[in-house]
């Protein structure tokens, strides 16, 4: 594990010392000057940050020097960040499977909006020469997965949709996550509710119907609730931040007899199904970032899938798989 690389924690999780030394070397201290700093963090590595009592600053090792972050150069950067979609819930003919909730949805790009009701966030200032971790979060796998997180720029996180609610293995609910899982039915019975969605990322998942003809809800999406009882949808949201307008983070629909996957890089939620089979995955998520040409030039770790292109005087990266790190010069 990278210094400063994310780890999605869960409980009962080991504290292992890669682990923890990766959260110690995330850490910013607290030094007098460089030779002190020095002489204590001798296992410092590039983008290791202290503050310096003395001059009162932070500086960050680049490699062979301690820098001073004010003194960096820097530039801003707009960026939209989509989760993975929750996977969609199976029935058993009886029992109606939810959708999946659509991953949570972040964006800085002009006046669009963010999910869950919120404004378009403040554009990143990035720091040259630091190393940003990046990550594109897959698609949760049907009954029972939350899509995967993505973030940018280490510290910037859209959460995983939730997953569907679902029979089979033990009856299950509607999962929280950047939207939520609609609810699963069975009949009378009931044996799930819906999920919610993160804060300012997405929203709820549908409920399920109390009475006939016991309908399951639709998974939440980045721009509305999942219906409630009616099996239909949350809506997604438009970006034009790579110079056409897409939208992305749809929720899943809910109860279908038939259905078609999700496409890839939307993070939309996965179709909930009324049979055990043909339930599918949610959409993988995308994290596309962009930047005037004439202020960077970009490095991209291996472990990333990305694509470049220019629209005007603007540079569009998109990364649609993997986890590394990018830095800027």
């Amino acid at each position: 594990m990278a210094a400063g690389s994310w780890n999605s924690w869960t409980q009962g999780d080991i504290v292992t010392n890669t682990k923890f030394q990766d959260i110690q070397d995330s850490i910013v201290f607290i030094y007098a000057n460089d030779s002190a700093a020095n002489s204590a963090l001798t296992n410092k590595v590039e983008g290791t940050v202290y503050f310096n009592t003395t001059d009162d600053e932070l500086k960050f090792w680049d490699g062979s020097a301690w820098v001073a972050i004010s003194g960096a150069a820097t530039f801003t950067c707009d960026f939209l960040i989509v989760a993975g979609g929750g996977g969609g819930g199976k029935g058993d003919g009886a029992a109606q499977g939810g959708g999946g909730g659509a991953g949570g949805y972040k964006n800085s790009y002009s006046t669009e909006s963010s999910g869950g009701g919120g404004t378009s966030e403040t554009s990143f200032t990035v720091v040259k020469g630091l190393n940003y971790t990046f990550s594109v979060g897959a698609g949760g796998a049907l009954s029972g997965g939350n899509g995967g997180n993505s973030s940018a720029f280490t510290h910037l996180i859209s959460v995983g949709g939730g997953f569907g609610g679902y029979v089979g293995g033990g009856n299950r609910e509607g999962s929280a996550g950047g939207s939520g899982g609609g609810a699963g039915s069975i009949g009378s019975v009931v044996f799930g509710s819906n999920g919610s969605g993160a804060k300012l990322q997405g929203f709820r998942g549908g409920d399920y119907s109390f009475s006939s003809p016991f309908t399951a809800g639709g998974g939440g999406g980045a721009g509305s609730a999942g219906s409630d009882a009616n099996n239909t949808k949350g809506n997604g949201l438009a970006s034009s931040i790579t110079g056409s307008s897409v939208t992305r983070a749809v929720g899943g629909n809910g109860g279908l007899l038939g259905g078609s996957a999700p496409s890839a890089n939307t993070g939309t939620g996965g179709e909930g199904r009324r049979t055990s089979s043909g339930n599918t995955n949610g959409a993988s998520g995308i994290v596309i970032i962009r930047f005037a040409t004439a202020d960077a030039t970009i490095t991209v770790g291996g472990g990333l899938t990305f694509s470049s292109a220019t629209d005007g005087s603007d540079t569009v990266i998109s990364f649609t798989a993997g986890s590394d790190t990018v830095s800027f010069s």
